[in-house]
C-alpha cells in the first residue's frame, strides 16, 4: 500500500540504503555492459565510427521518451518505476548476451534506463528535503561513481577474458537491481491521475520545460548539467581511441581503468561539495567547471599512464564539485513548480541532447581522420569557454 514517508527520517534511512544499492547495481550494470559491448563490436569487426553510434542510440531514447517518463515517475509510486526500469535493462542484456544485434539490446537498456532515471533522482525529493537534499545527491553520486569504477574496471577485465561470461555478469547485476528495488518502500505517488493521452502528456511536459528554462535558477542547472555530461560522455569515447595513440596500448582494460581514475575523483569532488556548497551557494561550483576544461587540454597532450591517471583523478574531482549542487538545485526548485519527476525528464533532455550533439560531432571528426590528441583539445578548449560563458551570465 501506498504511504507517505516522515520528512524527518535520518538521511542513511532504510529508503535511501534501498534507493542507494538499487542505483548501485543498476550503473554497475549500465558501466560494466558498456565496454563489454564496444568489445562485442571490436569482435564483430564493426568499424571504430559505429561505437559513438552505439550511445548516441542509449542516449537517443532519452530524448524521445523525455515527454513522458516524467509523468510516468510522478504517477506511480516511484521505486516500482525504477523497478520497471531496471527489468527493462535487464531484458537489453539477456538480448545481447544470447547472440542477437547488439545495437538493438542497447537501445532497449536505454529504454529501461530513460524510465528509470526521473525516478532514482525525483525519489530523492521524497525521502528527504532542503539541505540535506545536497548531502543525498552526493550519496546517490558516491554510489554511480562507485559502480561506475568498478563496473567499467569489470567490464574491461571480464571482455578480455570471456565475452559471454561478461554479458552474463551484467544480466545478473541487473537482476539485482531489480531485487533491491522491491526493498523500497510504495510511496504515494507525486502527482496521480494526469492524463495519459499523447497530446496532453505532450504539452504538459512542453509547458513544465518553458517554466524550468524561464526560471533563471533552474536554467543555469540544466545548462551546467547539461554541458557537463555531453563533455562527460564523450570523453569516454575520446579515452577508447586516445589510449593507443598516446600511450601504445590497446587492450580493453586500460581505457576501463582511465575511467575509473574519473569516478574515484567524483566521489571525492560530491563529497567536497556536500560540505562547501549549499543550495544558496551554488555558484561556487563554477570555477571547476571552466577547470575541466582546461585539464582536459592538458590530460590530452600527455604521453605518460601515470600522469593521465592522475590528470584524469583531477577532472572528477572537479566534475563532481561542479554537477552535484546543479543537480540539488534544479530537484528542489523542479520539485515545488513541475514535479521533481517532470524536472528531471526536461534535465534529461537537455543533458542527452547535449550529449548526441558532442557525439555527433566526435563521430564526425573521427570519420574524417582527426587526430585523437587534437580531437581533445580543441573539446577541453571549447568546454571550458562555454562554461565561463555560463558562469559570466549567471552573475549579470
Amino acid at each position: 500500500m501506498s504511504q507517505p514517508l516522515n520528512r524527518d527520517t535520518p538521511l542513511l534511512s532504510r529508503s535511501m540504503l534501498a534507493v542507494i544499492v538499487a542505483q548501485f547495481f543498476s550503473a554497475f550494470g549500465d558501466n560494466a555492459l558498456l565496454f563489454v559491448t564496444l568489445a562485442v563490436l571490436k569482435n564483430q569487426y564493426y568499424p571504430d565510427w559505429s561505437q559513438p553510434i552505439l550511445q548516441m542510440l542509449f542516449v537517443a531514447t532519452y530524448i524521445l521518451l523525455a515527454p513522458f517518463v516524467g509523468q510516468m515517475a510522478d504517477s506511480f509510486a516511484k521505486g516500482r518505476v525504477m523497478m520497471f526500469g531496471n527489468s527493462l535493462k535487464l531484458l537489453g542484456a539477456l538480448i545481447i548476451c544470447f547472440g542477437f544485434n547488439p545495437f538493438l539490446g542497447y537501445t532497449l537498456v536505454g529504454i529501461g534506463a530513460a524510465s528509470y532515471s526521473p525516478a532514482k533522482y525525483g525519489i530523492l525529493t521524497e525521502i528527504t528535503h532542503g539541505e540535506r537534499l545536497v548531502k543525498a545527491n552526493g550519496l546517490m553520486e558516491g554510489s554511480t561513481i562507485a559502480a561506475i569504477l568498478l563496473g567499467s574496471v569489470a567490464g574491461g577485465i571480464l571482455a578480455d577474458w570471456n565475452l559471454v561470461a561478461a554479458l552474463v555478469v551484467c544480466a545478473m547485476t541487473y537482476a539485482m537491481a531489480v531485487v533491491a528495488n522491491i526493498f523500497i518502500p510504495r510511496l504515494t505517488a507525486a502527482r496521480p491521475g494526469q492524463s495519459w493521452h499523447f497530446g496532453a502528456m505532450l504539452r504538459s511536459f512542453v509547458a513544465a520545460t518553458k517554466i524550468l528554462w524561464r526560471n533563471g535558477e533552474t536554467r543555469f542547472s540544466l545548462l551546467g548539467t547539461s554541458l557537463f555530461w555531453g563533455a562527460g560522455v564523450t570523453l569516454r569515447f575520446l579515452l577508447v581511441l586516445w589510449v593507443p595513440v598516446a600511450l601504445g596500448i590497446s587492450d580493453n582494460k586500460t581505457p576501463t581503468t582511465l575511467n575509473a581514475m574519473v569516478a574515484i575523483g567524483i566521489v571525492i569532488g560530491a563529497a567536497a561539495a556536500a560540505k562547501l556548497v549549499t543550495l544558496q551557494t551554488v555558484r561556487r561550483c563554477m570555477p571547476a567547471g571552466v577547470l575541466i576544461g582546461v585539464m582536459v587540454v592538458v590530460f590530452a597532450l600527455q604521453q605518460s599512464l601515470l600522469n593521465a591517471y592522475l590528470i584524469l583523478m583531477l577532472i572528477g574531482a572537479l566534475g563532481g564539485f561542479f554537477v552535484v549542487p546543479l543537480n540539488a538545485l534544479l530537484q528542489e526548485r523542479g520539485k515545488d513548480t513541475v514535479g521533481s519527476g517532470n524536472a528531471i525528464a526536461v534535465q534529461n533532455l537537455g543533458e542527452n541532447t547535449a550529449m548526441l550533439l558532442m557525439l555527433g560531432l566526435y563521430t564526425v571528426a573521427i570519420k574524417l581522420g582527426a587526430p585523437a590528441v587534437a580531437t581533445g583539445v580543441g573539446f577541453g578548449a571549447i568546454f571550458a569557454v562555454a562554461i565561463a560563458l555560463l558562469w559570466w551570465k549567471s552573475r549579470r
